[in-house]
């Protein structure tokens, strides 16, 4: 999430990075066509200066409204902008030579952008695509100290045994057990510095505990999901709100595309997808339109040996992928892959770069885990375990 100092900040920043950029572009274009003769730098200077001045506020008026966000809403941007920055610019500089203002004048103007202007235009449209992107992302991700680290979740509903099983045979769950182990989870989150905030819970959605699938986060964007069990779809409405008022940014995959946020495993910019019974090719397509232009490359994982991905597959905060090997439908997707001696300890939620936390029912891998030199909290989560449930399941982390 991104305060308004720093978004305007950063847009100060990228405004004198394009205008400075498109600039020196241009006024080295025309120093070295006409000779490199050092007698035309005050002419070329004061025919393109205008120009950068008006692009500096555009562009910075729209950097402020992150308009320029996507490349492909960047290469408009730039367009507009230098068109618009040279014909003010142009029209500018006849003002200040005290010439007539007349139709000769603005049929001058009009014909520099066929001419003359021309390279101010195209330098801008690609200043726009690549400087003006970079410099926003480095002052944003430069100064995104996160002072709060957000997880949401959403307590057991009574109805919890009764909820859908893919993989396993149904057997009694204790809702009094689980309800302890979910307040256990909680306050190992709390314990490790996540201001956790409760969606409402719900009696009547039996797996809306499992608040993971339900929403994706990616930075400062949220993209809401579309269960792939028509018993879940309902879980999303709750979430939403918290999501809106948590001010991200909302997108939503939208049937006929399923999509459950255990098949989205994020490594870097690198989002592997579970293919497989919740999450189909429709509901990948959507989420590869939406994170694309936000840097993401998504891969499509076929799964079909567990509920969804991250039930086989997790990564650690060095991104290297850990899974229980029979259960991982081709480990061979993944650049590096460890395989750990239990089932259970698959799956871990990534607490900080040093620390990561995990099922208790798993101490072969614990040790594994710490050996490797990182920080292991467990937990027991056995109740959600029954339920085809892991420790990623029941949180969503906001950073």
């Amino acid at each position: 999430m991104i305060s308004v100092g720093r978004r305007l900040g950063a847009a100060f920043i990228s405004g004198i990075a394009v205008a400075g950029t498109v600039y020196l572009a241009t006024g080295l274009a025309f120093f070295t066509s006409n000779g490199a003769a050092a007698e035309n730098l005050p002419a070329i200077a004061q025919y393109f200066l205008p120009m950068a001045a008006v692009l500096f506020v555009l562009y910075s008026l729209a950097a402020a409204l992150e308009i320029h966000r996507y490349w492909y809403t960047a290469a408009v941007v730039g367009l507009v902008l230098g068109i618009i920055s040279a014909v003010l610019g142009t029209a500018l500089g006849i003002v200040a030579t005290g010439a007539a203002w007349n139709a000769e004048a603005m049929a001058f103007i009009l014909a520099t952008l066929l001419g003359t202007n021309l390279i101010f235009v195209v330098a801008t449209i690609v200043a726009a695509m690549t400087v003006g992107r970079r410099v926003w992302n480095a002052v944003v991700d430069g100064a995104a100290q996160p002072t709060r680290l957000i997880a949401l979740v959403r307590a057991p509903s009574p109805r919890l045994g009764e909820g859908e099983l893919t993989h396993l045979d149904r057997v009694p769950v204790d809702a009094d057990l689980a309800d302890t182990q979910w307040e256990g989870y909680v306050a190992a989150l709390r314990a490790n510095g996540f201001e956790t905030i409760e969606v409402p819970a719900a009696e009547e959605l039996a797996d809306s505990v499992f608040i993971e699938d339900t929403v994706v986060i990616f930075g400062d964007a949220a993209v809401l999901t579309s269960p792939g069990a028509e018993s879940r779809q309902a879980e999303v409405d709750a979430v939403r709100v918290s999501v809106v008022t948590l001010g991200l940014e909302l997108h939503e995959i939208v049937q006929p595309g399923t999509l459950d946020g255990g098949d989205v495993l994020k490594v870097g910019s690198t989002v592997y997808v579970g293919r497989g019974g919740r999450t189909n090719a429709e509901g990948v397509r959507q989420l590869r339109a939406i994170v694309g232009p936000l840097g993401y490359t998504v891969i499509a994982v076929p799964v079909e040996k567990v509920l969804h991905l991250k039930s086989g597959v997790t990564a650690l905060p060095d991104g290297t992928v850990i899974g229980y090997a029979d259960l991982v439908d081709n480990v061979d997707l993944y650049d590096r892959f460890l395989a750990v001696p239990e089932a259970e300890g698959a799956a871990v939620v990534v607490l900080s770069d040093d620390a990561v936390l995990m099922s208790s029912s798993a101490p072969k891998t614990a040790a594994l885990i710490e050996d490797l030199g990182y920080r292991v909290v467990t937990v027991d989560v056995s109740e959600f375990e029954k339920m085809e449930g892991c420790v990623t399941c029941l949180s969503v982390r906001i950073r």
